[in-house]
């Protein structure tokens, strides 16, 4: 199970926005070699507030991924993930994160195992007191 978690952090937030186009934050961004962000030092604080994030994220898309792909109406399609994409930026808020720091830490944590693993351990008994 845990290599499965590792793919899903890997691959979920690296989607264009939460379920749309108008993304809070872009994951390929961040993640460029060279970057300054790959050099990101992550802190326990850090650590627990981008796993909140992450696991609220994975809420807010589970509930509005199904009903945008059931619209036919684009234009209710681009409120809905409006809607949901909102609720992305206010997660990031309560955590104190802003878009390019959750940036940061997503970066970080899929670029060291050791981290990633703790990410992931930390998202399971999130998702379990939940």
């Amino acid at each position: 199970m845990r290599s499965i978690g590792a793919k899903v952090l890997l691959v979920t937030m690296s989607m264009s926005g939460v379920l749309g186009v108008n993304a809070p934050w872009s994951a390929r961004a961040a993640s460029m070699p060279g970057s300054a962000v790959n050099q990101t030092k992550v802190n326990d604080r850090d650590l627990k507030a981008f796993v909140n994030a992450y696991v609220e994220y994975q809420r807010i898309k589970r509930r509005y991924e199904t009903r945008i792909r059931a619209l036919k109406d684009e234009s209710a399609k681009r409120k809905l993930e409006q809607e949901g994409n909102q609720k992305v930026r206010y997660a990031l808020e309560r955590q104190g994160l802003t878009p390019q720091h959750y940036n940061e830490l997503f970066t970080a944590v899929n670029g060291d195992p050791q981290l990633r693993r703790r990410a992931l351990d930390l998202i399971q008994a999130e998702r379990q007191n939940s």
